[in-house]
């Protein structure tokens, strides 16, 4: 039942991707582009995600500790802002400013089978592998407020 939700999850998840054009690096980069031709479209597609999200998830929350299928929801701390946050979210917010693609999106254009999708993907899980390095050779994460 799980894979099944979570499959259905995904898939809506997708489909949501594409059909706001999120997979379409010119159309994020459009929306990225605050000094030139604009294109504010996906504000109104992440402000109706964030509208349709928050109400329930609040509610829910006030009154269970748990998911409707029983698993447990996670307490998430407030992070600490430290180097290692920024330097992720400058390299993050800079790769997705060039590339007009972040990973969810990715996933999604890697079906066009354009090479510049698998460039992208490439890069992100080589991102992902050397985080992972640095992150155990430091012993913390980003945002963990640890030492």
């Amino acid at each position: 039942m799980l894979m099944l939700i979570a499959l259905l999850s995904g898939g809506l998840f997708g489909l949501g991707l594409v059909v706001s054009g999120m997979i379409d690096p010119a159309k994020v980069l459009g929306f990225l582009n605050l000094f030139g031709d604009w294109d504010p479209s996906l504000v109104l597609v992440m402000g109706g995600a964030l509208a349709v999200f928050t109400p329930g998830y609040l509610l829910w929350r006030k009154g269970h500790d748990r998911c409707v299928l029983g698993t447990e929801l996670p307490k998430v701390p407030a992070p600490t802002i430290d180097a290692r946050l920024v330097g992720g979210a400058l390299i993050f917010g800079i790769g997705w400013g060039l590339a007009g693609i972040c990973p969810g999106p990715a996933i999604g254009l890697a079906g066009s089978l354009q090479w510049q999708a698998g460039l992208f993907i490439a890069a992100m899980v080589a991102g992902f592998w050397l985080a992972g390095r640095l992150t155990a050779a430091g012993g913390t994460a980003a945002g963990s407020g640890k030492p």
